[in-house]
């Protein structure tokens, strides 16, 4: 069966507390809607991850935490993983390789510039940059989650908050 992933980048943070450490900024005001709007976006698209997997930065666990209520997923089961915050193409490998096969599809959530130097890597795309909220579903025509980075993905689709607008 083949596998499904999908990139996320956080929603817009906010830089208004400059005491804060960067793992620490929060989101803005766009991102609590931009995040929240591009989750029920892929909701009534009908995509259901299976597994949603979040870098522990206050940005993209709250994104992760949006997306999921809309999604139906609960946030509780959402998995933290350090190696999100600021992961480079071999980190999201070394990640997904790991992926127990259980989950035919996973939604991961990190930071730019990995996510979209990872999304064009996997995919064979040439995205400039994906944008705060950004989502790339990529499928992959494997069976199991070690076989991924070996081959290349086909990019479904890439979607971003300004779409709509």
């Amino acid at each position: 069966m083949p596998k499904t992933l999908y990139l996320v980048r956080h929603a817009k943070s906010s830089w208004k507390n400059e005491g804060l450490t960067d793992e620490e900024r929060p989101l803005n005001k766009r991102g609590k809607h931009d995040a929240p709007f591009m989750g029920k976006q892929l909701g009534q698209r009908g995509e259901k991850p299976d597994l949603l997997i979040s870098s522990p930065a206050k940005r993209a666990l709250s994104t992760a935490k949006l997306f999921a209520r809309e999604l139906g997923y609960a946030k509780e089961n959402i998995v933290v993983m350090e190696e999100l915050y600021m992961a480079d193409v071999s980190d999201f490998i070394k990640i997904i390789q790991n992926i127990n096969d259980k989950a035919v599809s996973i939604m991961l959530f990190s930071h730019n510039p990995g996510i979209t130097y990872f999304a064009n890597f996997i995919s064979g795309s040439d995205i400039e940059n994906i944008p705060t909220a950004g989502v790339v579903r990529i499928d992959l025509d494997i069976s199991s989650w070690i076989d991924a980075g070996k081959t290349k993905g086909n990019r479904v689709f890439f979607e971003y908050p300004k779409k709509y607008q």
